[in-house]
């Protein structure tokens, strides 16, 4: 075989290969875009394929009572936002009238407002007129600030007066899991309390009052996120 003749057996093989990997590229091309089209046709958009893996993920709910706080309410909602998670809060009347922004600034961040209740009170040892008025009290202060009319409570205590004559379609939201963080200011104690018992569908109570409570919810949420879970509104977990 003479050298020319060599460059040009070399040559055609070249081409050949450039060839053959053109169509392969083109038939991945027509392959994904028919994909596409499947997808699209079957209403399988890439943002409801999303939703559909976001629904098979385990789901828990994290929560906070007795906010708004004015010196960390705002830093917990930074790095929620951070961590793309939305919370569920349980505000109190009396704190909502002192710091009405805060509650704005919890709207406007896509978290779930529920009642908590005007003053931190067990409802059972008033009477009924008066447990309706801390309920009512507060619901009309979220309304004046974000314009619905919440449809969760949370009783402090998580004590709700029995058969109480209220006209109302409120939903009691209690919890599953408690670490009593108003009790220590050891954040890694209020979070180990948490990751270590927590199941899938769980309610965490916790408290957006203290620096340790705040610093536990990012350790919480980041060592969940990694073990796959996903962050939900109570809703979320309620009723789905």
């Amino acid at each position: 075989m003479s050298i020319l003749h060599a460059k040009s057996q070399k040559t055609k093989k070249r081409y050949l290969k450039r060839g053959i990997s053109f169509f392969v590229a083109l038939a991945c091309v027509v392959a994904f875009g028919y994909c596409m089209r499947e997808q699209v046709v079957s209403g399988k958009t890439p943002e409801k394929i999303r939703a559909t893996a976001d629904e098979q993920r385990k789901k828990v709910a994290i929560t906070f009572d007795d906010g708004p706080n004015p010196d960390y309410t705002e830093l917990l909602l930074e790095g929620l936002a951070e961590r793309g998670v939305h919370a569920t809060f349980f505000l109190l009347g009396k704190e909502i009238e002192k710091y009405p922004q805060i509650v704005e600034e919890i709207h406007a961040g896509g978290h779930l407002i529920g009642t908590h209740a005007y003053e931190h009170v067990n409802l059972r040892n008033l009477t009924d007129k008066a447990a309706i008025d801390q309920i009512d009290k507060t619901n009309s202060l979220i309304h004046d600030i974000t314009g619905i009319y919440p449809e969760y409570i949370r009783p402090p205590f998580g004590s709700l007066k029995s058969n109480l004559d209220y006209n109302t379609t409120m939903i009691e939201v209690l919890w599953d899991i408690d670490p009593l963080d108003w009790k220590t200011s050891n954040s890694d104690v209020i979070a180990k309390r948490v990751i270590t018992k927590v199941q899938e569908n769980d309610i965490i109570l916790l408290h957006d009052a203290s620096e340790s409570s705040v610093k536990a919810a990012f350790k919480i949420i980041d060592e969940l996120q990694k073990e796959g879970y996903l962050f939900v509104t109570v809703d979320g977990i309620l009723f789905d």
